[in-house]
């Protein structure tokens, strides 16, 4: 949506694709549940999955 496939991003300043990537992570997705990027990456960091338990042989 905001750059063709392929685009050399160096051309962009650092502000403009800062903003671009604001657009896009504050922007709800049906995928998510209607959540937005950063929010899901947000529930992740704060509540990280636990690992799987492993059964000891001990």
């Amino acid at each position: 949506q905001y750059f063709a496939k392929g685009t050399d991003l160096s051309v962009f300043p650092a502000d403009y694709l800062d903003y671009v990537a604001a657009q896009l992570n504050t922007r709800p997705r049906k995928t998510l549940g209607w959540k937005k990027p950063a929010e899901v990456l947000d529930e992740l960091l704060s509540n990280p999955p636990k690992p799987p338990a492993v059964a000891s042989t001990a």
